[in-house]
């Protein structure tokens, strides 16, 4: 790859990064794609060189958390033993949220807008990590699989809303 395709790919990791803190600190409908320019330490028109609109930004950004996070699973799934799964799938979702908070707080965000395209990236992410759990548990043997994937993903939605609203006590039960 020649220098210019690196840092051309390198601007844009960058510019979704500082859209994802943008979005995550003060909220997509406030953040301007000039707060995300100046986070990424970029001019504005640079941020349209590679996204036409805020929302194709947030797309981008929402697609890169939705992979860091099935990425995760996948690789636990296929690593861990049927006995650690979900153990092990909890532990790389705490994992997530520690390291990513800003990735969480902006799919949480995500989930109210109405945007059609918006729905349909958070519904094809929820859609894949249910898919993972779930086929996870039953080739585990795990009973009641169903069930319990739900009950994994309410789990996870209740430390979001944990770390969202600062209640650590929400993930202690």
């Amino acid at each position: 790859m020649a220098d210019t395709e690196t840092t051309s790919v390198n601007r844009k990791a960058d510019i979704i990064s500082a859209a994802i803190e943008v979005f995550a600190e003060i909220g997509y409908f406030r953040a301007t794609t000039a707060q995300v320019a100046e986070r990424a330490k970029i001019s504005q028109p640079y941020v349209f060189r590679f996204f036409s609109t805020k929302e194709e930004l947030l797309l981008t950004a929402l697609e890169v958390s939705w992979t860091r996070l099935i990425d995760s699973f996948r690789k636990v799934v296929d690593s861990t033993s049927p006995e650690r799964l979900e153990p092990d799938l909890i532990q790389a979702y705490e994992d997530i949220l520690n390291v990513y908070q800003n990735e969480i707080l902006l799919q949480m965000q995500a989930q109210t807008i109405r945007e059609e395209s918006i729905r349909e990236v958070m519904r094809q992410g929820f859609a894949e990590v249910r898919r993972i759990v779930l086929d996870a548990f039953g080739a585990a043997g795990i009973p009641n699989a169903e069930e319990r994937t739900m009950l994994f993903l309410a789990r996870g939605m209740l430390c979001n809303v944990s770390v969202a609203l600062a209640m650590p006590e929400l993930k202690d039960q």
